[in-house]
């Protein structure tokens, strides 16, 4: 993955899950990485694991409902290391829940989060990119972008929201910034965690339990992406455990 090498890659939600496994995959690769979330801790500790494997990586508290914060880890990737090659917005929850339980503080989490947190990326990375000359968005979706089912209405329609946006972001891109969409499918994370629903947060579990696939399968196709030739723009990838429907 030599197109890899000497990128410098933001990512937010990157101290668990697709995140974590995106960012340890491309320092291996060479990149340099500025990683984002809310717990402290935890970043900490990635940025102390990579170090200790010979790479490179700044981090800051980023909580992506709050545009400042965003704002802040773009600018700490163009302070630090000079540029910003790519960006990877992948903070993003999904509490699943019947629409008849009303559950709009979900709701609005899932908004503020899952889209507002892709549109903060997009005003703080934009300029940045256009200044440069190049620059890459890479924002996490998912299959429930493509198909919707029973306890997901809003997590699916944040998620067709962030590939309609990035759609967009696409076409007006020209042809010296590129975009890129990552839907997963069933993928092993936290993100049950944010389900409140007993009954649908124990079947999330057992079902993650018995055939999701790693978070490394989707930092590959991430790698993927980020590794083509400058001219080369791969609009979207889905990557799906082979047992999911």
């Amino acid at each position: 993955m030599s197109g890899i090498e000497g990128k410098v890659v933001a990512i937010t939600g990157a101290s668990s899950g697709i995140g974590e496994a995106t960012a340890l995959l491309l320092t291996e690769c060479g990149a340099k990485v500025v990683l984002g979330a809310r717990g402290l801790g935890r970043l900490e500790a990635l940025a102390a694991r990579i170090a200790g494997g010979g790479g490179e990586a700044a981090y800051l508290p980023t909580d992506v409902r709050r545009r400042g914060d965003v704002a802040a880890l773009v600018n700490l990737a163009s302070a630090r290391y000079g540029k910003l090659d790519v960006l990877v917005s992948n903070a993003g929850i999904g509490p699943l829940a019947p629409l008849d339980d009303l559950r709009v503080e979900e709701w609005d989490d899932m908004i503020d989060i899952n889209i507002k947190g892709v549109l903060y990326g997009i005003a703080a990375a934009l300029p940045v990119f256009r200044s440069q000359g190049f620059g890459h968005f890479i924002h996490t979706a998912s299959t429930a972008a493509h198909r919707i089912v029973p306890n997901m209405a809003v997590y699916a329609g944040t998620k067709f929201a962030v590939r309609a946006i990035s759609e967009g972001l696409r076409q007006e891109a020209g042809d010296k910034l590129r975009v890129t969409v990552i839907s997963p499918g069933f993928t092993r994370t936290n993100l049950a965690d944010s389900t409140t629903h007993p009954e649908l947060k124990a079947q999330t579990i057992a079902s993650m339990e018995k055939f999701a696939i790693s978070s490394d399968a989707i930092a590959r196709a991430i790698a993927f992406a980020i590794e083509q030739p400058a001219d080369v723009d791969v609009g979207e990838i889905i990557v799906r455990p082979t047992a999911q429907g």
